[in-house]
């Protein structure tokens, strides 16, 4: 760290100030799951979501969502509650809700009520993680003015109609079921007139359990509005009741750490809950999910959050209530004598300030790691945290500052403080130098150039995020475009090149090929071929990346529409940055123990010294200890768990046995992004130290097989595809359990194995709003003969683009038959089908499967 020119600015954490038990509501999501598998369940577990809005069973509103159907898996990953928006059962926005008149429209909505409360009660013990949700933003759609209102009247005029409509949906509701939860109003914002809504219903015995409205406003109006209502339940004499903000963050804000830490810190310190909003597609957890099982930088910061204990502290920051400034909440855990603070929101240097340092829980001084968390686009995957800085600071009068410099605007930051004094080594940072080349600042050559922007801003909270605000188009099909990057490296070394880009994957020319393909060289030579991101509308970030060596001096990196040994560009593309990075040589990824989530009696300790870092875990006889992982691929992983001393555990990877914990690397399958690593201990005591993860070391046989060597029957058949493995791969799979895939694989020996399905999927149906409506496929898989599971596979965008989903089965020794095959699913009831095109009949494209061990065989 260095010190900055200038007085940097000062966010105070005040430690002995308590402000209440950590919440954890922020990590809401409206639409954020598709169904079970989409996104993957670590990542829905690993960003501790709690509640999800979604639509009514079988409603038309979005593909994918069913409130029914995602409920299982989520409550299984730790979820709390489903509020269910009963009126995205119709179409449209506003809802088309049929009726030639008001009384006529009501009824059939009741009747819609009534079928999905008769739903829920065939759940079980389910049922109770339902919350009904009547209308949403009423005064803007059903009780509004508009040609789909009820009698065309806004409530907030006359609300007799409204008022009556809410009481009769409440006492069916309450009626068929009296221990259901019901949430409303669901306004738009907190109206004024809200006071007269709360007042007739609690006058007529229909408060609603939880009270709801959307803040699509700013980090300040979050504070201010939920201060506004808590004084108005005590001039009512109600509650308090809980609070769901059940819509926040605009697309500005959605994916970019260092904004969204000032929405957290306000909903944080708020003490309700709150879900991300909808702006775009379902299923990603509000662009924090990246090809259905990868995180991108939000993701990590909301891990980050979920992953904070005890209770939260005051924290005051240089400009309060002011959005696009330093904001950030904290923690203090005395169990584990630990703090934690998120931060960000400001470029340059900041001195983070931690007051009341009690010296008997951290002594004469304190051990901090200070972690980045970077922006990677909308759908750009990105690794865990980087370490910045790891060391020790004195605490001098119960008070110590750590002096950050270089900040990002785009980046949050997490300082963590443990005990210090314990000999831990410093941890070197993750990043030895890096720099960012705006593509609006790159010499073009060429036709077709353009400069476009600005995107999203302050101003337009609307548009998406981008680096510097502008981007640039050129490079396309029938270009002679270059881009041109004129950058100087410090040292010798190997450079990570990451190439921020994006088409529109409905764009006419990128509608034709799919991925946008790009020529990089470096000082005119070593091409290479890069294939760029898609994405649902234009300026949605993701990134490409290569590797480079560069000598220490001045290079020149272009991209460009044509090469003379590879070819020429086909599609059309936007670049909007190019980030060059110099990382340390070790590749593997550290994973403190004491800094994981503790169950089951675990404990921090920080008695132990030769630790890796400030503490251990310490485990009993069924206590745990869980790492979230990345890998940047499916495949092999070298895991490392460092444990002090005798005791002995048990590993597991994504719920799946991988065997006890060995003393020293074993060999491990991970799912390229979010996987949850979890050591449970088997003996009296067991001290974990830290998780290591590195690079493959060939010990897990893996086998590929290409889609076209199956067998087909039906209408499944070979195509083209130009990016599938040597350009062919097999459609056609489904509308009936006769159009199929067989493939025939072996495997070494008998037991669970990674099947990994390079797949594509450009599938998109018919909206009638502003999100593109993408649908998931399924594949029925069936092993051998068994009954099949059913798995769903994540848009990419186009049929020629593809990815990979990885799927655990169990396969006898030897050969094996996979037999891949799809049909569309009726309603819950059985009874219908979906007239829109939201559920797919079909499989995704498939290209190749890789067989490949879970984890080696155990030993003898």
């Amino acid at each position: 760290m260095t010190a900055d020119a200038s007085v940097p600015e000062q966010l105070t954490v005040d430690l002995g100030t308590g402000t209440g038990p950590f919440h954890g509501g922020a990590s809401g999501t409206l639409y954020g799951l598709y169904g079970d598998g989409v996104p993957g369940l670590a990542l829905v577990e690993g960003m501790y979501v709690r509640t999800v809005t979604t639509k009514a069973q079988d409603g038309v509103q979005h593909p994918g969502g069913d409130a029914l159907e995602i409920l299982p898996a989520f409550v299984a990953a730790g979820g709390e509650d489903v509020y269910v928006y009963l009126p995205d059962f119709y179409r449209g926005f506003p809802y088309e809700w049929p009726g030639s008149g008001g009384e006529e429209k009501l009824a059939g909505f009741l009747d819609v009520v009534r079928r999905q409360v008769e739903h829920v009660l065939t759940l079980g013990a389910h049922k109770s993680h339902v919350v009904y949700v009547p209308f949403n933003e009423p005064e803007g759609n059903m009780f509004g003015e508009g040609e789909w209102s009820y009698d065309g009247t806004s409530w907030r005029t006359d609300p007799n109609a409204y008022f009556a409509a809410w009481k009769a949906t409440y006492d069916l509701i309450k009626g068929l079921d009296p221990t259901a939860r019901i949430a409303g109003p669901n306004t738009c914002v907190l109206y004024p007139e809200v006071r007269g809504f709360l007042e007739f219903a609690r006058d007529h015995d229909v408060l609603p359990d939880v009270i709801t409205w959307h803040e699509l406003s700013s980090p300040a109006e979050v504070r201010t509005k939920v201060a506004e209502y808590r004084a108005l339940e005590g001039e009512l004499g109600i509650g308090p009741l809980p609070v769901n903000l059940n819509e926040y963050a605009h697309n500005y804000h959605l994916s970019v750490p260092g904004q969204m830490v000032q929405w957290i810190a306000a909903i944080e310190e708020s003490k309700v809950d709150a879900d991300l909003a909808y702006w775009n597609i379902a299923g990603n957890l509000n662009d924090s999910v990246v090809e259905g099982t990868k995180g991108n930088g939000q993701w990590w910061l909301f891990n980050a959050y979920g992953r904070m204990t005890g209770h939260t502290v005051r924290v005051t920051a240089p400009h309060p209530d002011t959005q696009y400034t330093l904001q950030g909440l904290a923690t203090l855990d005395r169990g584990k004598r630990q703090a934690r603070a998120l931060f960000g929101g400001t470029d340059g240097a900041v001195d983070v300030v931690f007051e009341a340092v009690e010296a008997d829980l951290f002594g004469e001084s304190v051990h901090i790691r200070l972690q980045e968390i970077p922006w990677t686009g909308q759908v750009g995957a990105c690794a865990q945290p980087l370490t910045v800085w790891d060391g020790e600071l004195p605490v001098e009068e119960g008070r110590v500052t750590l002096p950050v410099s270089d900040l990002d605007a785009m980046s949050a930051y997490q300082a963590i403080l443990s005990p210090g004094g314990n000999g831990a080594a410093p941890v070197a940072p993750s990043v030895v130098w890096r720099r960012t080349y705006e593509a609006e600042d790159a010499a073009y050559t060429g036709g077709g150039h353009t400069r476009n922007g600005p995107e999203g801003s302050p101003s337009a909270v609307d548009r998406f995020a981008t680096s510097g605000g502008h981007h640039v188009g050129g490079l396309r099909t029938g270009s002679d475009g270059v881009l041109t990057f004129d950058v100087e490296v410090p040292k010798d070394g190997t450079y990570d090149v990451r190439v921020f880009a994006n088409s529109h994957n409905l764009a006419d020319l990128v509608r034709e090929q799919g991925p946008t393909n790009v020529f990089l060289r470096v000082d005119g030579a070593d091409p290479r071929e890069l294939l760029l991101p898609l994405g649902y509308k234009w300026a949605v970030w993701g990134h490409t990346d290569t590797r480079v060596e560069l000598t220490a001096g001045r290079h020149r990196i272009t991209l460009a529409a044509q090469d003379p040994e590879l070819g020429v560009t086909r599609g059309d593309a936007v670049i909007d940055k190019l980030d060059l990075v110099l990382r340390g040589e070790d590749p593997t990824a550290l994973y403190e123990a004491e800094y994981a989530a503790l169950a089951g009696g675990a404990v921090v300790s920080h008695a132990h010294r030769g630790a890796s870092g400030p503490g251990a875990a310490v485990l009993p006889r069924g206590g745990t200890v869980t790492f979230w992982v990345h890998a940047d691929d499916d495949g092999e992983a070298s895991v490392t768990v460092d444990v002090l001393g005798p005791g002995e555990g048990l590993l597991t990877v994504d719920g799946e046995p991988a065997g006890r914990v060995e003393r020293g690397a074993v060999p491990l399958f991970l799912t390229g992004g979010v996987n949850k690593i979890t050591v449970t201990g088997t003996s009296e005591r067991l001290v974990v130290d830290r998780l290591r993860v590195g690079p493959s070391r060939a010990l897990l046989p893996s086998t590929s097989y290409a889609a076209e060597t199956g067998a087909l029957t039906g209408t499944a058949k070979v195509t083209g595809r130009t990016y599938a493995t040597g350009g062919k791969a097999v459609g056609g799979i489904g509308r009936g359990p006769g159009n199929a895939l067989a493939l025939t694989v072996t495997a070494d020996r008998a037991g669970r194995h990674g099947l990994t399905i390079r797949y594509s999927n450009g599938e998109q149906a018919p909206a009638t709003h502003y999100n593109p409506d993408p649908v998931c496929r399924h594949a029925d898989i069936s092993v051998n003969g068994a009954a099949p599971d059913r798995v769903l596979f994540p848009t990419t965008f186009h049929f020629n683009n593809f990815w990979t989903l990885s799927v655990p089965v169990t396969l006898a020794q030897g050969a094996n038959t996979i037999r891949f095959t799809a049909d569309e699913l009726p309603d819950f009831d059985g009874r219908f089908r979906n007239q829109h095109g939201q559920r797919s009949a079909h499989a995704p494209v498939i290209d190749r499967v890789t067989v490949t061990p879970l984890f080696q065989e155990p030993r003898a």
